[in-house]
């Protein structure tokens, strides 16, 4: 085997590992886990946020 065809196998090795990130990403199962974690920053967490003198803020 010369590099030539070494280099087309890992050609077709990456291309073929893209096409699975993409379908990953694109599934349904998969899309409801990143509209879940994309709302992780908007959750309430449920406690009071305080200063550092303990006083709650708004």
């Amino acid at each position: 085997m010369d590099v030539n065809e070494l280099r087309t196998v890992l050609l077709v090795l990456c291309f073929l590992v893209f096409v699975g990130i993409v379908y990953w990403a694109y599934s349904p199962k998969s899309k409801r886990r990143f509209e879940e974690a994309a709302n992780l920053p908007f959750a309430d967490d449920g406690l009071a946020k305080t200063s550092r003198l303990g006083t709650e803020q708004e």
